[in-house]
């Protein structure tokens, strides 16, 4: 199963989410490695992307150029909107994704991501302006609707479509749920049955009996994996094969799995430098323990140690122990 935007295949349809401080170029590489159909960067502010504010440049040394990259943006206005993505498409990006879903209060009182919702025609404006800007395919990810009485994702997402866009995302949660409660999938069918262009459901997919469900309440043509994939970075390219046929992962055990982490947290300080990437890899870090179960000494003891070289020396009593390779992080 597959589908594509213009000229670009998306298969299998299983794509990363983007997490602003967790999707960095190198977990999308190694998520990429495992099997995913398409990786999606972490969002870019148009603004401060343009005004090269300290930062925001080397976010956007995001690997434009690899084959199975979108490139995020977000804005409230329709100028630097479209010259972001044209900037963007001049790194070389294949497909370029516009963020109407984030619900964060410092992004929202900004009049961008989900508060888009609430003043529709403004929104068209800022994907008409990206749509006309570049010749890369263009998508659109936002959710329900701003809260319960402002349920317009389906009208949204048909103007959208009208305007060029290729492909749509929806969380099945309203901005104001946030990430409370359990997403609605079945919501996602109003929005699916309204357009031509492909639908993707998002929101508390975490292995292949939630994506099974989601693609069934929803009938969405493919499913985004974000939080799933924390810890677990084989989790898409195990969904992709358990559902559509896709080769099936490695899952990395044992002492393969200490050598996969040591390989991204060398990544990372590549990428962030010593320092900094020391600090932003303990996320990652934690969330690898959680999956093989540390104890609270060895976790502790790794997550304090400020040398990339004690990080490393210390991984394989903090690592190599049994685990489930399930989707969810335990």
């Amino acid at each position: 199963m597959s589908f594509r935007l213009k000229d670009k295949e998306i298969t299998p349809p299983v794509m990363l989410a983007p997490l602003a401080g967790i999707t960095d170029l190198p977990f999308r590489t190694l998520v990429s490695r495992f099997g995913a159909g398409l990786v999606v960067s972490e969002m870019i502010a148009s603004g401060e992307f343009l005004t090269e504010r300290p930062g925001t440049r080397e976010k956007a040394e995001l690997g434009a150029q690899i084959e199975n990259t979108s490139v995020q943006i977000a804005g409230r206005a329709p100028g630097p909107m479209a010259e972001a993505a044209r900037m963007v498409a001049d790194m070389g990006a294949r497909v370029i994704d516009i963020n109407m879903g984030c619900p964060a209060k410092k992004v929202t009182g900004g009049w961008s991501g989900s508060a888009l919702m609430q003043v529709p025609d403004h929104a068209l404006s800022l994907i008409e302006a990206v749509v006309d800007a570049v010749d890369v395919p263009v998508t659109l990810k936002t959710r329900l609707g701003w809260d319960d009485s402002c349920l317009n994702a389906a009208d949204l997402a048909r103007r959208a479509e009208a305007a060029g866009v290729q492909m749509v995302v929806i969380h099945g949660r309203t901005r104001c749920q946030f990430y409370k409660g359990r997403a609605n999938w079945a919501a996602i069918a109003e929005v699916k049955n309204a357009l031509t262009v492909p639908v993707v459901a998002n929101g508390d997919i975490v292995d292949a009996a939630s994506a099974r469900r989601a693609l069934a309440q929803s009938g969405a043509d493919g499913v985004m994996i974000g939080r799933g994939a924390q810890g677990a970075p084989w989790t898409l390219a195990q969904v992709a094969h358990d559902l559509f046929g896709a080769p099936a992962p490695v899952i990395p055990q044992g002492a393969d799995f200490v050598d996969m982490v040591a390989g991204h947290y060398e990544a990372m300080l590549d990428f962030y430098g010593p320092d900094l990437g020391n600090r932003v890899a303990r996320k990652h870090l934690g969330w690898y323990m959680d999956r093989v179960g540390t104890d609270g000494a060895a976790r502790g003891a790794l997550l304090r140690e400020k040398s990339p070289a004690a990080v490393l020396a210390r991984l394989p009593d903090a690592l190599n122990r049994p685990f489930c390779p399930s989707g969810a992080a335990a």
